[in-house]
């Protein structure tokens, strides 16, 4: 995750990074996979905010497993929602990056689990979505509220969600290094 290069425009498959003065508690310390990005609007889930939930407290016919639920965003979050890195093997799913994709039969992936077919490092599960619209992450970017960034070393499926924010300022350069250190809530300094 080194040298990490802020680019200026959003792009399906990119990060959506939270800058350090975007206090909404949806998005604070937030990273953001965009999963589509075009000229109607913008879809993301947060990928550092776990949930204390598996998917077989939320869906009942599954066996017990190490599947955690991931608050996604605060759109549609009586939902779950999913990307992973199975591809072909789900049929409807949408290629967002290189080998991670979107969505996809949800009565086909619960037959995979059922089966065993499907490892927990290859899936993430989420209640909700982070959603734009037509200019609005346009407008939230001039604000300065996020740092867009390229695939890269990020690895959407398998990062620590606990220290992936942290971990990405650290690599952002000296002007965000300070602010990976400082604490949630500026009081308890």
């Amino acid at each position: 995750m080194k040298d990490l290069k802020p680019i200026n425009e959003p792009r399906q498959g990119r990060f959506l990074v939270a800058e350090p003065t975007l206090l909404d508690q949806s998005f604070n310390r937030t990273v953001v996979l965009l999963t589509e990005h075009n000229s109607e609007g913008s879809v993301g889930f947060v990928l550092n905010k776990p949930m204390d939930l598996k998917l077989h407290e939320l869906v009942p016919d599954l066996p017990s497993g190490n599947f955690p639920i991931f608050f996604g965003g605060p759109v549609q979050n009586d939902r779950i929602f999913y990307i992973h890195s199975m591809g072909d093997q789900l049929p409807g799913s949408v290629s967002v990056a290189d080998n991670i994709f979107w969505g996809g039969d949800f009565e086909m992936l619960k037959m995979m689990i059922r089966k065993g077919e499907v490892e927990p490092d290859r899936i993430r599960f989420f209640m909700g979505y982070s959603g734009w619209g037509s200019t609005q992450l346009i407008e939230e970017l001039d604000e300065k509220s996020w740092v867009v960034l390229e695939k890269g070393t990020l690895d959407p499926l398998n990062d620590a969600p606990e220290t992936l924010w942290k971990k990405i300022l650290l690599n952002l350069g000296n002007e965000y290094k300070i602010w990976a250190n400082a604490p949630k809530d500026p009081m308890l300094n």
